[in-house]
């Protein structure tokens, strides 16, 4: 074999390996329409989301596959596919059918698909997650594909939250279930992230920033919600204030007690001392 028949040889079976991975790339885009239409009739929608699921599995031979430049080759394109497949089953997430069990049962398949992935999946669920309706189901993924990474989670929850703004939009459910799951951790960059949130537009994304800001259990956070509570119209938000105050033994700042009790819930008063109690 000559200098040049080698160079041939190898090119031959780069292109072998091109021309397998577009085939495998083809058969995810076969199944990615069926599977992330709502109108598509059930059972097809079903066999498309298995299809995904299959060509999101781990490789078989792994292990026999990475003894060999060729094998490693073939191996690194599999994981691009199975990465791929599981983001079209991402999109699964976007929609609701009836019945709802039949709903959650798909949903549930294209979860499993998905986490078959484990921390390959974050990159196509960043994207998914910056533009999606709701993310209950991706913030599943997340936490199931960190683990106990808890310090991982939470700065891709803050990382999210951070698309975010304060003001009006028509469609808030992600910035709140954001804000609901940020009630359930504890870390330093919690409450500098959620600090804004405590004066948004929306009643409900402010009730749950307030729950977010007192699981810190970090009196840093003081000024902050006193200098909110002064204005805040919604008297469920005002009593998960004084509710979290009272039960950190917080004090409110002098200068602010006597305005702030204009705005107490009527089974809460400040003592000498600025702390909030609840009445008996």
């Amino acid at each position: 074999m000559g200098f040049l028949d080698f160079f041939k040889k190898s090119d031959n079976k780069a292109d072998k390996l091109n021309q397998k991975g577009a085939q495998v790339r083809r058969e995810v885009a076969r199944w990615a329409d069926t599977a992330t239409n709502k109108r598509a009739q059930n059972h097809d929608r079903q066999e498309a989301i298995a299809a995904l699921c299959d060509l999101a599995q781990p490789a078989e031979n792994a292990a026999e596959l990475e003894s060999t430049e060729k094998g490693r080759a073939q191996l690194e394109e599999h994981e691009a596919t199975r990465v791929e497949a599981a983001g079209v089953l991402l999109r699964r997430f976007n929609f609701v059918i009836d019945p709802t069990i039949t709903d959650a049962e798909e949903k549930q398949m294209a979860f499993e698909g998905v986490q078959s992935v484990g921390k390959g999946i974050l990159e196509p669920l960043r994207a998914y997650a910056a533009k999606a309706d709701s993310l209950s189901w991706a913030i599943k993924v997340l936490k199931n594909a960190l683990g106990d990474d808890e310090e991982a989670i939470v700065a891709e929850l803050v990382d999210w939250l951070s698309k975010w703004d304060t003001d009006y939009a028509k469609f808030i459910d992600p910035k709140v279930q954001l804000l609901v799951e940020l009630e359930e951790h504890k870390d330093a960059r919690i409450r500098e992230v959620v600090t804004p949130f405590l004066l948004d537009v929306n009643e409900t994304a402010r009730f749950h920033a307030v729950g977010a800001t007192l699981a810190q259990d970090d009196a840093e956070a003081i000024p902050a919600l006193v200098d909110m509570f002064v204005d805040e119209e919604s008297l469920r938000v005002r009593t998960r204030v004084c509710d979290g105050f009272a039960q950190r033994g917080w004090a409110v700042p002098e200068d602010k007690r006597a305005e702030m009790r204009k705005s107490l819930p009527s089974e809460f008063s400040i003592d000498g001392e600025g702390k909030i109690r609840r009445k008996s």
